[in-house]
């Protein structure tokens, strides 16, 4: 039996994370700062996530922003599963300095106690992001396996929102291995490049078992459907619900690697537990590129319903086109394989959403934020 602690444990992979390890006969402290953008203005009353993670752990309110927060919570802890961070592409455009902070701020903090106070840790499992990746990997007419520059907007304003070489040839989608070149478009995808690069450079120098978990774009029941910067499932369920049209980004075509929340929470759980992990970098994703067309299809499909749905040629500064995940390395060292299709999560998502209250627009305020800063196109 190991004593973790998650820092974020009281978010949504974090608190049925929890519940996986204490199911597996574990002891698990969180620390969470419960911000009021994922829990609401009162945790104790607003936020289900909360009140599941603190049937099954010891619950402590704080932020790794916080030395003394940090110092108290890895009392005695074996194992750190370090999920607390300001998630989200387009909110880190023009809240840097917030996501700086808490994502390479608190990641500092974490592993300066480690470095210069005793503890008993023995092995860090750090959340990095498929963001760091930037465009991924692509490959050319040649054969040749490429990791492109960033689309411009002076092509995307043209309609162009395709990915191309320098010589301006259009590029064909492979899936992107974890040896692929990193080169993030965003603030939060620069954050979570340093703050793995803290964890896998420090850690081996004081003993500490480093592993990385790259996610892809994790949904699920339990995901927020009042943070607009959570991902487009919940974003368009309660579009739908409010018996509202779509409006879709670009072409639609552009596409993501979907994760359902149990199959992160198990690769997770194999990385914190089994000594095969010690040292990896993992890609946690389906290995399958879905696109925005396709979630709009498959929620229809769930709901019951048909949607109305706009091809705005819309865009923000700092998306990526696509995103497929090479999961070969995660399933040749820890055995794991996704177990739950796009459909099927989505259903069982779907299921789940319809019990919920409807939110609020908050998702038209995100984008009225980003178009006053000329980030949304």
């Amino acid at each position: 039996m190991a004593h973790v602690l998650i820092t974020g444990g009281a978010g949504f992979i974090g608190s049925r994370l929890a519940a996986r390890l204490v199911r597996a006969g574990h002891r698990v402290r969180v620390l969470d700062a419960l911000l009021a953008q994922v829990h609401g203005p009162d945790p104790d009353t607003t936020s289900p996530l909360l009140r599941a993670v603190s049937g099954v752990a010891e619950v402590r309110r704080g932020t790794v922003t916080s030395v003394e927060d940090l110092r108290a919570a890895l009392v005695d802890v074996d194992i750190v599963i370090h999920l607390a961070a300001e998630t989200g592409t387009g909110q880190s455009m023009y809240e840097i300095d917030r996501y700086v902070e808490a994502n390479i701020g608190g990641t500092a903090k974490l592993m300066d106690l480690l470095t210069n106070e005793p503890h008993a840790v023995r092995r860090v499992v750090v959340a990095s992001s498929r963001s760091i990746y930037g465009e991924g990997a692509y490959r050319t007419a040649t054969g040749a396996v490429v990791y492109p520059p960033h689309r411009t907007d002076a092509a995307m304003a043209s309609g162009d929102f395709a990915v191309r070489g320098d010589d301006g040839e259009e590029l064909e989608l492979i899936p992107t291995p974890e040896d692929a070149a990193l080169h993030p478009s965003s603030v939060y995808g620069i954050t979570k490049q340093v703050q793995e690069s803290l964890i896998m450079t420090v850690a081996p120098t004081i003993g500490v078992e480093a592993v990385s978990l790259r996610y892809q774009n994790v949904y699920g029941p339990g995901q927020s459907l009042t943070n607009p910067y959570t991902g487009i499932l919940s974003i368009f369920s309660t579009l739908i619900r409010q018996g509202q049209g779509i409006d879709v980004f670009e072409d639609g075509r552009e596409s993501r690697d979907f994760v359902y929340i149990d199959d992160v929470v198990e690769a997770t759980f194999l990385a914190a537990t089994s000594p095969a992990a010690a040292g990896g970098v993992f890609n946690v994703g389906s290995g399958i590129a879905t696109t925005v067309l396709d979630v709009v299809a498959a929620l229809s499909t769930a709901f019951g319903v048909p949607v109305e749905t706009s091809i705005t040629g819309r865009y923000r500064l700092g998306d990526i086109r696509h995103n497929v995940a090479d999961t070969r390395r995660l399933s040749s060292v820890l055995g794991f394989h996704p177990e739950v299709s796009f459909t099927e999560g989505v259903r069982r998502f779907v299921d789940w959403v319809i019990d919920e209250p409807v939110g609020g627009d908050t998702y038209r305020q995100s984008l009225e934020e980003m178009a006053a800063r000329r980030l949304l196109k």
